[in-house]
């Protein structure tokens, strides 16, 4: 029996509308517009795609929000100083750096200047420790959308055997983090495997959840997973493109192998993506209540 599968597109549009009712009541009822600044430097033809389509989402959710083109000569300085005019910008609730950034920009220097307070990408050491101990911060975007689609799923993680293959501080770590700790799609027991790993199916094939960041394509096979396994696949490879040009994309799993095995699995396109420009709107509206004073 094929797996059902996981709609991060549907999950998504379910959670844009819910932010879209919330950013209405917060205009009419405090006079409050959620905005959201996203800064460019250079133009790398992924990066152009990616604001573009976050700019987009925050124009149909009624945000007020700006896009910052950069030169990729900027200096490193005056790229801190343009951050440091969005900190004290009280119109500004969150402040979105695009990666990468050209060589000789310090990526680290530049993500620690943005307030804690406007880091709605959930970068910032700050928030990350408040997440490590639990405490309320803006979770990184695409492990907050992870826990949505499991919660919104009806996948039970209380006790489950986790199983996180990858362990970037982008997603492989903050996932495992997060679903340690006591809360809604959390309680479970997490395992981490990672390149140097010794054998990646013992552990693979123990998870009740699996969720992969691997980078790789098709790295996991049907045969490294158990009956029943919910899958959550978090990689997008590029593999070759149609004849009209169109890029074919793939995960990090074997996803037409595996979903006759599992009991729930996420699509790619279509299944983890969706999710992480969703939590980004989902924080900077957080951080327009918390700057309001009415979160």
């Amino acid at each position: 029996m094929s797996a059902k599968i996981i709609s991060g597109t549907e999950i998504a549009k379910q959670i844009r509308e819910e932010l879209k009712a919330e950013v209405a009541e917060i205009k009419e009822k405090h006079g409050v517009v959620p905005g959201l600044v996203t800064i460019l430097v250079g133009e790398n033809p992924a990066s152009v795609s990616y604001v573009t389509a976050k700019q987009r989402t925050a124009h149909d959710l009624g945000f007020h929000s700006i896009q910052d083109n950069q030169p990729d000569d900027i200096k490193e300085g005056e790229l801190l100083d343009l951050i440091e005019k969005y900190n004290n910008d009280e119109s500004i609730h969150g402040i979105l750096v695009q990666l990468p950034l050209p060589r000789h920009i310090n990526e680290s220097k530049v993500l620690y200047a943005i307030s804690p307070d406007k880091d709605v990408d959930g970068f910032h050491p700050v928030n990350v420790g408040k997440m490590v101990i639990g405490e309320r911060c803006f979770l990184p975007c695409t492990p907050h959308g992870i826990l949505e689609m499991l919660v919104r799923s009806g996948v039970e993680t209380s006790g489950a055997e986790v199983v996180v293959v990858g362990r970037s501080n982008i997603v492989g770590k903050p996932i495992a983090n997060l679903m340690l700790q006591k809360r809604e799609g959390g309680n479970a027991t997490v395992t981490v495997c990672h390149t140097r790993t010794r054998d990646i199916a013992f552990h693979t094939r123990r998870a009740d959840i699996l969720i992969v960041a691997a980078g790789r394509p098709k790295v996991i096979t049907a045969d490294m997973v158990k009956e029943g396994v919910v899958v959550i696949d978090v990689g997008v490879n590029r593999i070759g493109k149609t004849p009209e040009g169109k890029a074919i994309l793939c995960g990090d799993v074997d996803f037409d192998a595996i979903k006759e095995k599992a009991s729930a699995i996420t699509p790619v396109p279509g299944g983890v993506g969706p999710m992480t420009i969703t939590m980004l709107m989902k924080n900077t509206v957080q951080a327009a209540k918390q700057l309001a004073g009415i979160a």
